[in-house]
């Protein structure tokens, strides 16, 4: 019996080491474009479901996926409700590794092919660079996948003669339920879905388990991979605690649907086709039913993202300002999303920014703050959150910390600018000025809407508007001052009004050089990482 577990553990083991390799190379060579991907892909339910299920089929890791997806959303760059379809899609999209299995792993031995692929992948990995050395790691990762299958194999084989699993054999709901709670079990210790899932399909081809069980078990592994994803969001923000929240409810109700519809379906028509066909491939039947509980879940709740989405946020409070709601610290393990979560919380600083300039210029009254603290204090909190940020490795992130330092120092400028808003009130006082102001507010109105909807983002031509904007403000400004000098020479207006007047012209001229600025780093920095 020793022998058999060693077996199994280093069957286990084999196999997990196989998907790392093979999940994280994928990754590595997928690089940045990985890490935004779903924020650009994403707009509509299905088309996030799409993006969910591509990114888990390419990487072969709803883990990574559904990590990901927690991660942009703590970061601002993936709406909570889009979140939603791209876990869906995830779900999706893993039971592919159960095809892959039963296709290869099951239906022959591919032991022969597996241990060439090892030796290949790994030559590769040490005489190669950059992309072939991650190649090297793919192919070395996807034998080592089928060597483990292997060994499961054999360890099941022996487990069924040793091992008695008659008490599970009747399809009671007690019987059901516990098969559930031990493929719960399975996946919260190995932490991987996939390799429970290699288990139960090795079982089931050796005969030590028969279908039904084997689709309870399935049922359970599937609910055991939202663990990963809950302990992730444990201490995160409430964006995060939202989506790994809606990963349980969405794996739990496909886990009911699978119980009481799917699951009496496929026994039924393993107990009718088996007979009249002479025998059907336990292992691609097996495969079928966990696509098929997967879609099934997501015909049934991708067109109520909405309702799930306001399930969540009801059961999670948010208790953070708006714009400290992504400066989650769980993100500093990935420095391009902290980097872009601490972008998006000066995007809001400067659309609360903007908004107030446009008001006070055209002597409207305020609106509420969509960052819901002043700038200064908005910039302490980013100061301490970067404080702690590791150093990044990659150039791309490097780069991006470089942007985001100089945004930073140039939101410190307009900080220093808005300290003199009341000079606002004074451009009004005088047509030659009052002319400059107007033009100026529809565009700073234009670029709060783009700063607080979207991280990085400031459209190109509300981009070009501001240029424009600063370019005219520096051709009038002769003109505005000669205005105000001969009103104070012809005693229209007093020597002291009218060197106000020139000091809140010349406060205007700043304000649009800094503003400008700050759209071209943003500009910059959209067309470099996309936004």
């Amino acid at each position: 019996m020793f022998a058999t577990l060693s077996l199994l553990a280093g069957g286990i083991g084999l196999f997990l080491l196989g998907m790392v390799l093979m999940s994280d190379s994928l990754k590595a060579m997928a690089g940045e474009s990985l890490r935004t991907g779903l924020a650009r892909l994403t707009g509509r339910p299905f088309k996030a479901m799409l993006a969910g299920m591509g990114a888990t089929a390419a990487v072969q890791s709803s883990t990574a996926t559904t990590m990901a997806t927690i991660g942009f959303v703590s970061a601002g760059l993936l709406s909570f409700q889009n979140a939603i379809g791209v876990i869906i899609g995830a779900n999706i999209g893993s039971t592919s590794t159960g095809w892959i299995v039963a296709l290869l792993g099951m239906k022959f031995s591919i032991s022969s092919l597996a241990m060439p692929l090892l030796g290949v992948g790994a030559i590769m990995k040490l005489l190669g660079k950059h992309r072939m050395a991650l190649v090297g790691l793919t192919m070395a990762g996807f034998g080592l996948i089928f060597v483990g299958i292997d060994f499961l194999q054999q360890a099941m084989a022996d487990m069924a003669q040793r091992v008695d699993f008659t008490p599970f054999s009747d399809s009671s709901w007690r019987t059901r339920l516990v098969l559930v709670a031990i493929g719960i079990v399975m996946t919260i210790l190995l932490q991987a879905s996939s390799a429970a899932l290699a288990t139960t399909l090795a079982a089931l081809s050796s005969g030590a388990i028969d279908f039904a069980q084997a689709t309870s078990l399935v049922i359970g592994q599937n609910i055991g991979t939202t663990a990963t994803a809950l302990l992730a969001a444990t201490g995160g923000s409430a964006s995060a605690k939202r989506t790994a929240l809606v990963h349980l409810l969405f794996n739990l109700c496909s886990a009911v649907l699978a119980l009481l519809a799917l699951q009496p379906l496929f026994l039924y028509a393993m107990q009718t086709w088996a007979p009249a066909t002479g025998g059907v491939n336990t292992a691609m039947a097996l495969a079928a039913f966990h696509t098929a509980f997967s879609v099934l879940g997501a015909l049934v709740f991708l067109p109520q993202t909405s309702l799930l989405a306001g399930m969540a946020s009801r059961l999670v409070k948010e208790s953070a300002p708006p714009a400290l709601r992504y400066l989650d610290n769980s993100l500093q393990s990935v420095p391009a999303l902290a980097i872009a979560a601490a972008e998006k919380t000066l995007c809001l600083g400067l659309a609360d920014s903007c908004t107030l300039l446009a008001h006070r210029l055209q002597g409207q009254p305020l609106t509420p703050s969509k960052s819901g603290m002043p700038l200064d204090k908005l910039l302490i909190a980013v100061d301490a959150y970067l404080a702690t940020l590791p150093v990044p490795q990659s150039s791309s992130d490097q780069q991006r910390l470089i942007h985001l330092l100089l945004l930073m120092d140039q939101t410190r400028v307009l900080r220093d600018d808005l300290e003199s808003i009341e000079h606002a009130e004074v451009l009004r006082e005088r047509p030659a000025l009052a002319e400059l102001a107007q033009r100026l507010a529809p565009v700073l109105e234009r670029s709060a809407q783009w700063l607080a909807d979207d991280a990085l983002a400031l459209r190109e031509d509300v981009t070009e508007e501001l240029r424009q904007i600063s370019a005219w403000v520096n051709e009038q400004q002769g003109a505005a001052r000669r205005a105000v000098v001969e009103g104070a020479a012809n005693y229209r207006v007093s020597a002291a009004a009218a060197l106000e007047q020139l000091t809140a012209q010349r406060w205007l001229e700043r304000v649009t050089k800094h503003m400008t600025r700050i759209a071209n780093t943003l500009g910059e920095a959209r067309a470099l990482y996309g936004g």
